[in-house]
């Protein structure tokens, strides 16, 4: 019987499709690995757990999938099934003017004291 790992927090800061992209990408592959996964999007990073996400549009999406690598669309499918917990910053949100747009199915809007709680003793990295 293994030893269960400490969860990985992300914190995604950025709007922007690369990092946001990679961020599942990470999240993905962690908890595909077995490990208990804790997105946190804040500022530019919340657009990424919208509704409506705005990067499912970006022209980078059709040429990840002329590549064959998985796009946002394809990861953000894969985390919920893999049951990574999603995050959106209610202070970023707010600074970002979206505090009154509609999130996605599963995300729970939240502080930094909950997503520093829900890591714990884990581990914290920054896209």
């Amino acid at each position: 019987m293994s030893e269960k790992r400490p969860p990985l927090g992300i914190l995604l800061l950025d709007g922007g499709h690369e990092r946001a992209h990679y961020a599942l990408v990470m999240a993905s592959g962690a908890a595909a690995l077995g490990r208990d996964v804790v997105l946190f999007a804040t500022n530019g990073g919340c657009r990424l757990l919208l509704a409506d996400c705005p990067l499912l549009q970006d022209a980078r999406e059709a040429h990840l999938a002329a590549c064959g690598v998985a796009g946002v669309g394809t990861l953000l499918a894969a985390i919920a099934a893999l049951g990574v917990q999603c995050m959106v910053c209610e202070a970023g949100l707010r600074a970002e003017d979206l505090g009154a747009v509609p999130l996605a199915p599963g995300v729970e809007r939240a502080g930094a004291a909950s997503f520093l709680a829900a890591v714990g003793s884990g581990q914290i990295v920054s896209l």
